[in-house]
């Protein structure tokens, strides 16, 4: 046996219902159930379909990770979820059974933020983070940098989206060459047959008087757009491949470029990729030359951990408790704009007290 904390995250913040077991920085179990599917006729996620793909889900995700990891409820050292960003429908139906669960056990609850879970999920791959990490988190709705001393207390960001991140101009791009609903993945497989070369799209924000880690990939999604519309007006063959191509790299190459920036003016020799994006093909190998050049150690969680799971929430509620922080009280609630700079949500009591408001003779005594 050992001292380290067995915690169970639940993961809802968009279409993916995760539930993940931990203990310590060991993953003992991954559950994921997709509703993808149900989004893909409509080219993009639709909440109300969301929440009601995750009530069906939950129980029987949270049974499969319970069995996958060979233990019982009764084991759990605390029950961690993602109390947001996300979709409010969706994180609501994550919380509501997250507090069934712990109340339930008599165990404590967590509260934790989608992005925070996202950097700390790299522990599960190469052990415990480096501090201070930077972090680029690249997915559907957020391209951030964060600098983190703390993952459990201190998250900073540096930079963030001023409009699309890269992963809604991935899924935009996807849908204009019709390839279909998610944008990611189909680019990345199509980009690996074209000249990246070919087609000289712009680099948005990465002008001397531009922010210096902020992101925008509105105007190179436009760009891509009318360029296609052109072809297809003047009746030629749009060269799928090199498109998807040539934007791809538009996107991965200021992507690295601003985190390799950002890990030179604060001094930090880590960088660690999270999010959905991360699992692209180009980013990863972009991102390992420069860092490299410049005596910066990478860190990329392998791709089924770096899209949304229960069990980069269960990682940071793994740290909570390891670090004894405040458990989250019962009046928790879902956050659809849970800010980075708060890594959990505290309960006012700063203690562990409310757990012992709950028989431990309980539900599933």
């Amino acid at each position: 046996m050992t001292d380290e904390p067995l915690v169970l995250g639940i993961e809802t913040s968009c279409d993916e219902t995760g539930v993940g077991i931990v203990r310590g920085t060991t993953l003992l179990a991954d559950a994921v159930a997709s509703s993808v599917d149900e989004h893909a006729r409509f080219g993009g996620v639709v909440p109300e379909v969301a929440s009601r793909a995750h009530l069906e889900a939950m129980v029987p995700t949270i049974q499969r990770a319970l069995k996958d990891a060979g233990v019982t409820a009764k084991d759990l050292d605390g029950i961690a979820v993602t109390a947001g960003p996300g979709l409010a429908g969706a994180l609501l139906v994550g919380v509501s059974a997250a507090k069934a669960y712990a109340y339930a056990l008599g165990k404590p609850l967590y509260g934790v933020n989608h992005l925070a879970s996202h950097i700390c999920v790299d522990q599960l791959e190469h052990g415990p983070l480096p501090e201070p990490t930077m972090a680029l988190l690249v997915s559907g709705g957020h391209s951030s940098l964060l600098l983190s001393s703390d993952i459990t207390s201190d998250v900073r960001p540096m930079g963030a989206t001023i409009d699309d991140a890269a992963g809604e101009a991935f899924d935009k791009i996807a849908r204009v060459l019709n390839l279909g609903f998610p944008g990611g993945p189909v680019i990345d497989r199509y980009a690996k047959e074209g000249d990246p070369n070919s087609i000289a799209f712009p680099r948005g924000l990465t002008g001397s008087r531009d922010p210096a880690y902020d992101f925008s990939f509105s105007g190179l999604k436009t760009a891509v757009a009318r360029w296609i519309e052109a072809k297809r007006a003047a009746g030629e063959e749009v060269p799928v491949r090199d498109v998807a191509a040539s934007f791809q790299e538009a996107v991965v190459d200021v992507l690295t470029r601003k985190a390799v920036r950002a890990c030179r003016d604060e001094g930090v020799d880590h960088l660690m990729i999270g999010g959905g994006v991360a699992a692209n093909s180009r980013l990863r190998v972009l991102a390992q030359e420069r860092c490299e050049a410049a005596g910066i150690r990478l860190r990329v969680p392998r791709p089924k951990l770096c899209t949304d799971n229960g069990a980069m929430v269960a990682a940071l509620g793994a740290e909570m408790v390891a670090r004894n922080r405040a458990a989250s009280d019962w009046d928790l609630s879902a956050d659809s704009s849970l800010p980075v700079t708060d890594p959990h949500v505290p309960g006012h009591t700063h203690s562990h007290d409310h757990v012992h408001e709950v028989s431990k003779d309980n539900l599933y005594g």
